[in-house]
Formats: C-alpha cells, sequence, structure tokens
C-alpha cells in the first residue's frame, strides 16, 4: 500500500465554463445541455479564493463556432491575480491563437483544430512549445471533433501524429463522463500514460473526492492535473477539500 501522503500531488484545475456572458456546465458536452451558474468572474474569484493553482477557462459559444465571449474571458484572466489560466474553446487559426495568447492566459488548449487542420497544429506547437497543450476529447478510442458533434479519427493514430510535432501535454477528456459525475476513465487515461511520456491532464465525470484521489495514484505514471467543474458547481465537495486530497 502506497504511502498516500508522500506521493506527489495532483494538480487541480477548476473549471469556468461560459456561455452567452454566464458561467454554465454542460451535459456530455452538448449544446442546449446548459446549467447556468451565474457570473464567470465571480466563479473564477471565489476558486482563486480556495486555493487554485490553475483555472481552466472554456468559450463554449467559440468552441460550437455560435459566437465569442472574449471580453469576458480577457476580464476573468485579469480578476484572478496569481492564478494561471488554461484557456480553451475555438480557437482553430492565426487569429483566434493571438488573440488568445494576448488575453494573458498561461496555457492554450487547441481542440477540434488540432484534429482538423494537422498541419497548422504542428506549426504552433513548434513555435509556442509548453504554451500549447492539446485537448483530446475521446468516445471509446475515437476522437470526437467540432463541439464533440463529430468523429476526428483514431485516437491512437492521432496522438502518434502529435508526438511527432512535439506536442508538450493533452488534456484528455472522455465524452461519455463528461458532467455525467459517474467518475474519471482511470482504464483510459493508464492506457494514455504507456502511449506518451508526456503530461496528461485529464477531464470528465469527477464526482466524488475519492475519484481525486484514484486521480493523485496516476500522477507517478504521468497523469499531471485534473480538470473539476460539475461537482464543484453541483456541491458535491468544495475546492478546497479537493485540494486537500489532492496533496496540495
Amino acid at each position: 500500500m502506497n504511502d498516500f501522503a508522500s506521493m506527489p500531488e495532483l494538480i487541480l484545475l477548476p473549471a469556468v465554463d461560459v456561455a452567452d456572458g454566464k458561467a454554465v456546465r454542460l451535459t456530455q458536452g452538448e449544446a442546449g445541455t446548459e446549467t447556468n451558474y451565474g457570473d464567470p468572474v465571480d466563479a473564477a474569484l471565489d476558486f482563486a479564493r480556495q486555493g487554485a493553482q490553475w483555472i481552466h477557462l472554456v468559450d463554449l459559444d467559440a468552441a460550437f463556432g455560435r459566437g465569442s465571449n472574449a471580453g469576458i474571458m480577457r476580464k476573468v484572466i485579469r480578476q484572478v491575480k496569481g492564478v494561471q489560466v488554461e484557456l480553451s474553446g475555438g480557437i482553430r487559426d492565426d487569429r483566434t491563437l493571438e488573440a488568445a495568447l494576448e488575453s494573458g492566459a498561461a496555457r492554450i488548449n487547441l481542440g477540434t483544430a488540432a484534429l482538423e487542420n494537422p498541419e497548422w497544429a504542428a506549426d504552433v506547437i513548434g513555435r509556442y512549445g509548453d504554451v500549447i497543450a492539446v485537448g483530446l476529447d475521446v468516445r471509446g478510442t475515437t476522437l470526437a471533433a467540432r463541439g464533440w458533434t463529430r468523429e476526428g479519427g483514431d485516437l491512437w493514430t492521432v496522438l502518434d501524429r502529435l508526438e511527432a510535432a512535439g506536442c508538450s501535454r493533452y488534456v484528455v477528456t472522455d465524452v461519455t463522463k463528461d458532467g455525467t459525475l459517474q467518475g474519471p476513465n482511470v482504464d483510459l487515461l493508464r492506457e494514455m500514460t504507456t502511449r506518451t511520456p508526456k503530461p496528461i491532464v485529464a477531464s470528465g465525470g469527477v464526482s466524488s473526492l475519492d475519484d481525486i484521489a484514484a486521480l493523485r495514484e496516476l500522477v507517478p505514471l504521468g497523469v499531471e492535473g485534473s480538470i473539476i467543474g460539475k461537482a464543484l458547481y453541483a456541491g458535491a465537495f468544495t475546492l478546497a477539500e479537493a485540494l486537500d486530497v489532492a496533496g496540495h
């Protein structure tokens, strides 16, 4: 039995997903399943007060190609001083990437673009290195693209391509688990750690402090962190409690 207290910490990234100017949560990434949780700035500041080192900030309207919350994203990033922000949603060309980089985000998460435009993604990874993470949204071992409505190819084929391009970090979401509070896909994450030496951020399904403990046990294998969304908004536990279990 491992001495849990001596295990390396799991970095937690509480999620602030923004649609129509409000902080929302989706179920399985589907448009139309939003639950509204109010002002994104308030949500981010609350996480910062509870000790967040990172926040995962998503522009859902940009991700679904139905608009932009760029102004609000910049406001959130400005307000949460001392907290690093991973920005995601609709970053798929030079213009949207430049805007994301100028927003003050510490890390940019490419999603659909990395699947649909591999040459551009490889170029961006080459230019910006550690600032770029690639989001891999998975159903089984098939990738889901653009707002999770289309298939984006085989996970392992795309991973090999991204590895060859020098991608520095992957954000792995099991779409079937996301927003369902059914627990993370530990088997998928374990498999990912055997396929890449790069750090992996887990996303989707965290429902309890036990789930966080289970993910922390994967840190020595290469799972660096976990994005937590619905469980925090639903009151399953507080971020402070989660950070304690994660080793902070």
